[in-house]
């Protein structure tokens, strides 16, 4: 039977309806009417709680160093990092991921400096611990920053050695554990370092501290800040490899960072992760459900954090609401931790709207 029409009047002239035409008996609108019932059914939550932040230090006393390609990032003198920490701290941000600058002349082919109990980045590492027991520090365990040849591995033979790199990276963790280091985090993506790191620290006496450990990171093209931070680069010679892709992972593989994860988990880590966080988000939904006893971190990448900033800069969006919007999207999809260089401002703009109320 078709449907008979009516024709009803209104402010702007006639308006024809189906009689038939149902009305809608679930209304999701309801529910998004005003911002209490829009809090009241909300789904995912972000805290200063689920924040780390992370900093990078370098050698000097009393300053901090603008990074041009990371608006509002610095590279901390030690003494200035401990400034930068305790404002951290008082925001409820739980812990902070350090990243070393060294000198040029520290560096050489065996990253000899990465293993030096008086170096810049276990002082800093002691530093920041004796002035905050309560905040944590993760520690990164990679050759890059130390390696003359800008790798996160030792370079031999015109490849990276995996396990003469395993020994170095061992060596790296119980250093930084002696040092204070809650969480040690291999972000190095050679095979068998979390079995290699949890053997050595649990020799060393060090059982309490965590692994953290880069699970899968890929190789991506949002990392060039992060790498102009800290210049540790791949160098340009032809004895050296000119990209990481022989160990950190494609971009077009989602299924392999389950077989890292698995790995990662039967050699002993206890905290995996994803890195970057915006392209592959599908990934940290993919290891949540594998593994959802294993906390996940995805770490916002210096890329990610770059553009976000240029674009806010420009006026093309609104910086505060983007930065919202992208870290509860990785929580949605499965993160309980988010390393983001927004840390700071996200949690100063949490504090805001709840004392806004």
């Amino acid at each position: 039977m078709m449907s008979s029409r009516k024709t009803e009047w209104g402010a702007t002239g006639a308006v024809t309806s189906l009689d038939a035409a149902p009305r809608p008996v679930r209304r999701p609108r309801r529910l998004r009417q005003t911002a209490a019932h829009r809090s009241l059914v909300r789904e995912t939550h972000l805290s200063a709680g689920d924040l780390i932040a992370p900093l990078f230090v370098e050698e000097g006393s009393g300053g901090k160093t603008p990074i041009a390609a990371m608006p509002g990032q610095y590279r901390f003198s030690v003494d200035a990092l401990l400034e930068e920490a305790g404002a951290l701290a008082a925001l409820g941000i739980p812990g902070i991921a350090l990243f070393p600058a060294i000198s040029e002349d520290l560096k050489n082919a065996t990253a000899s400096h990465a293993v030096d109990p008086d170096g810049l980045y276990p002082r800093a590492i002691r530093a920041v611990k004796e002035a905050f027991p309560d905040l944590l520090v993760v520690t990164d365990v990679a050759l890059d920053p130390y390696s003359s040849d800008g790798h996160d591995g030792i370079v031999h033979g015109g490849r990276i050695h995996n396990d003469k790199t395993l020994d170095v990276l061992a060596a790296m963790a119980v250093v930084q554990a002696r040092a204070g280091a809650d969480f040690v985090a291999p972000s190095d993506m050679m095979d068998g370092r979390v079995a290699a790191i949890r053997q050595a620290l649990d020799a060393a006496a060090f059982t309490d501290v965590g692994i953290l450990s880069y699970t899968a990171k890929y190789a991506s093209a949002l990392y060039g800040p992060f790498r102009h931070a800290l210049s540790s680069a791949p160098r340009p010679r032809a004895s050296v490899p000119r990209d990481k892709k022989t160990y950190q992972m494609d971009p077009a593989n989602g299924a392999e960072a389950l077989l890292e994860a698995d790995l990662d988990v039967a050699e002993g880590a206890d905290v995996l992760m994803v890195k970057p966080g915006l392209p592959y988000l599908d990934v940290v939904r993919a290891l949540s459900t594998r593994f959802p006893e294993i906390p996940l971190a995805v770490y916002n990448v210096s890329g990610e954090y770059a553009m976000v900033k240029a674009a806010a800069a420009a006026g093309f969006l609104e910086e505060r609401e983007v930065v919202y919007e992208l870290l509860l999207s990785m929580k949605r999809a499965g993160a309980d931790i988010i390393l983001t260089y927004h840390a700071k401002d996200a949690a100063n703009w949490l504090r805001e709207d709840v004392q806004r109320g």
